[in-house]
């Protein structure tokens, strides 16, 4: 399994991609799902990837080495893309591509789950940073300042941390903050979902990262983050009145023993 989270605030861009795969119970291994594509000044485009690995690793080498178009014709890389439109598209074709190649092997193999998706996010001189969702099929969404997030993978147990905290306006900081603080939610609920972590920072109109950083396990600030929010977690719950609609019943005690009951109004 996997989680990859991609946040576009006004500063700029935080993509955030766990390493875990599995193929089965005994078959757990560690594999790079964030991409990063980089030309200081002229652009910084990453790729966070989920589903099957294969698919994902060939799509991505194609967008290194290029690949022929589909209306066929010269190759195309994704280094030579103008904008984060056309990047987005191409990611797409290399997918479709990949698919094709595949499709005998599709039919053959049965249960074998070929989908993949794909959060690409970045800028390229002379245009706005974006963040867009790619799916199997090829096709894509773009965030917006709406909704300016978007979640590939075991996204259920981070969705509601980004859903209450995240806006277009907050600080690149805190967004990178808050993307660690849904992964660890979905850590703690998912155990297809593990360390290393893997993550790309850039500021809008810099056209490089700011930040290209592998969290191990033991990392300090991980570890303090994860702390710290199971903390504030308990705190925000003790600190909730009881809901009042439920009475507390308990025994009342004599010399020792129980010997009637007392109802007490609940939430008081």
């Amino acid at each position: 399994m996997t989680y990859c989270c991609g946040l576009l605030v006004r500063e700029g861009l935080v993509l955030l991609a766990d390493t875990r795969t599995n193929a089965g119970l005994d078959n757990i291994s560690t594999f790079r799902k964030l991409h990063v594509f980089e030309e200081p000044g002229h652009h910084v485009i990453g790729l966070a990837t989920a589903g099957n690995l294969s698919v994902s690793q060939s799509v991505i080498s194609l967008l290194r080495e290029g690949f022929p178009s589909e209306e066929g014709g010269e190759t195309h890389q994704l280094r030579d893309c103008h904008s984060m439109f056309q990047a987005a598209r191409l990611v797409g074709e290399a997918i479709r591509h990949v698919n094709r190649v595949n499709g005998a092997l599709k039919e053959e193999s049965g249960g074998i789950n070929f989908e993949v998706s794909f959060l690409v996010g970045g800028q390229i001189l002379g245009g706005p940073s974006r963040l867009f969702m790619v799916y199997s099929a090829g096709n894509f969404i773009e965030c917006t300042p709406d909704t300016p997030f978007f979640q590939i993978g075991e996204h259920k147990y981070g969705k509601p941390i980004l859903d209450r905290a995240v806006h277009y306006d907050m600080p690149l900081a805190d967004a990178l903050k808050i993307a660690l603080i849904s992964m660890d939610s979905t850590m703690r609920s998912n155990l297809g979902v593990g360390l290393p972590l893997d993550v790309l920072v850039a500021y809008d109109d810099k056209l490089q990262a700011e930040l290209i950083h592998r969290i191990e396990a033991g990392d300090p600030y991980f570890h303090d983050l994860r702390e710290r929010w199971g903390a504030a977690l308990r705190a925000a719950h003790s600190s909730i009145p009881r809901p009042p609609y439920l009475k507390q019943i308990r025994p009342t005690v004599v010399s020792g023993a129980a010997v009637g009951w007392d109802e007490g109004a609940g939430g008081e």
